[in-house]
């Protein structure tokens, strides 16, 4: 049987691609290439270059391939783009979403999942987020999300497929291999931004509010490593496999660090110091985003490997020296 990835030639689905690859697994992958890269993706792992919402190219994929699971990557992620340009982001992350999510009930497609988002939750009164925390996104971005969430929800339930929501919190690092990592010509990511910047291929790094109610007044988030995550990936399409329904987790270590410790780590790790520029807040940005990570490590099982700020730096610079 084989797994679809949409937005697998991505940052995180590249690393997906990989990671089924090294199981033994077939995959496809399935992306537009408007951002994503075709050599990002295991050289044996087949692309079909074309949209989630392209129902023609979605029928003939089912049509002729034994499609097992969904794990549905491609999406806009910007927070800030989201809030200058809302409806663009309903249409990609929600409206094409439906297409996807109609085309896979019509064709029987047993298991999915979904790559969510912290940003289903907006500012939580709690500075630990849990599952249970009530969502209210800030962002178009998470709003997108969080609607994308209930259809799946609501067609799992009518249609009988089982579905994970995977919650991710700030995402960083690379394959520890080399062979995968965050190549986006235009990253926001502060981890792969503070790289570039020691690096010396951006000229400084920007520290978007430095007021928030937080020990050093930046916002504090809980960065998970990029092979951690698709390790949770894994083990929740093993789960559904296995009989699971419906999963819901947050994906994050449980500890966060703020805007400055990690300009300080990267600082540190590159032996590179680079300026720095305080500006005024952004739109849509809370201040503290801690995932509780309890249930995800109970659930699944899930020990990360790689839960060390350093490492998750380490990697990101190596991948940036790759791209170089």
């Amino acid at each position: 049987m084989t797994i679809l990835i949409t937005g697998g030639a991505g940052y995180i689905g590249s690393h997906m691609a990989w990671a089924l690859h090294d199981r033994g697994e077939e995959a496809i992958v399935l992306d537009t290439l408007v951002t994503g890269l075709a050599n990002a993706i295991p050289p044996s792992t087949r692309l079909i270059q074309a949209d989630i919402a392209d129902r023609e190219a979605l029928r003939a994929l089912f049509a002729y391939n034994a499609i097992s699971a969904i794990v549905h990557f491609a999406a806009s992620t910007v927070v800030p783009d989201s809030v200058a340009d809302p409806l663009r982001y309903y249409a990609n992350n929600t409206i094409k979403a439906h297409a996807l999510i109609e085309e896979a009930v019509r064709a029987g497609i047993a298991r999915f999942v979904f790559s969510s988002t912290a940003a289903v939750y907006g500012s939580p009164t709690h500075t630990t987020i849990t599952e249970e925390t009530p969502p209210r996104p800030e962002s178009p971005y998470g709003a997108s999300k969080l609607a994308t969430e209930g259809m799946l929800r609501d067609a799992a339930s009518a249609h009988g497929f089982s579905l994970a929501i995977l919650r991710y919190f700030n995402v960083a690092g690379a394959d520890p291999l080399g062979r995968a990592g965050q190549s986006s010509a235009r990253a926001t990511h502060l981890i792969k931004v503070c790289a570039q910047a020691a690096l010396g291929r951006r000229d400084g790094v920007e520290i978007y509010g430095t007021d928030y109610p937080t020990p050093d007044g930046t916002g504090v988030r809980d960065y998970i490593h990029v092979s951690d995550l698709i390790t949770a990936h894994l083990l929740a399409l093993d789960q559904l496999a296995a009989g699971s329904e419906q999963i819901l987790l947050n994906c994050g270590y449980g500890r966060g660090f703020s805007v400055r410790e990690v300009i300080s780590a990267v600082q540190r790790v590159s032996g590179n110091p680079f300026l720095v520029r305080e500006m005024p807040r952004r739109a849509g940005d809370p201040s503290i985003v801690v995932a509780a990570a309890d249930k995800i490590r109970a659930s699944l099982g899930w020990k990360p490997r790689f839960a060390d700020l350093d490492t998750i730096v380490e990697h990101a610079l190596s991948w940036e020296k790759r791209l170089a």
